[in-house]
């Protein structure tokens, strides 16, 4: 059964200007399993890696009905890549089945999270 549904936006210009900044901000959003990611990673893919994991952090939490905040924070939860590339999502608020998708252009990250529960 269906728990929930988020899905988010983010500008690429807006984060190039961030990751231009330097780590701070990544340090912020990504769990350490993530920047471990992100610190091998440069020019544009790094920027689309830090908005597409910020963007689905915010998906999961519009998913699960809260909102980034009190109850999801940017920490609770990950996404990594699985052996072919494919992001795989986890969480330590929610303990059912996670589908993310994630797709950018020049432009625009957008990014989609569905929450299963048995």
């Amino acid at each position: 059964m269906i728990k929930g549904v988020g899905i988010d936006v983010v500008e690429v210009a807006r984060v190039k200007k961030i990751v231009a900044r330097g780590d701070s901000f990544a340090k912020k959003v990504l769990t350490p399993n993530e920047f471990a990611q992100y610190k091998k990673m440069q020019g544009k893919r790094k920027v689309e890696y830090l908005g597409g994991r910020f963007s689905l952090k915010e998906s999961f939490s519009k998913a699960m009905g809260t909102g980034l905040g009190k109850e999801v924070g940017l920490q609770d939860v990950e996404t990594l890549w699985n052996d072919v590339g494919h992001p795989v999502m986890t969480s330590t608020k929610f303990s059912g089945k996670i589908f993310p998708s994630i797709s950018h252009d020049n432009h625009e990250i957008v990014t989609l999270v569905v929450l299963e529960e048995e």
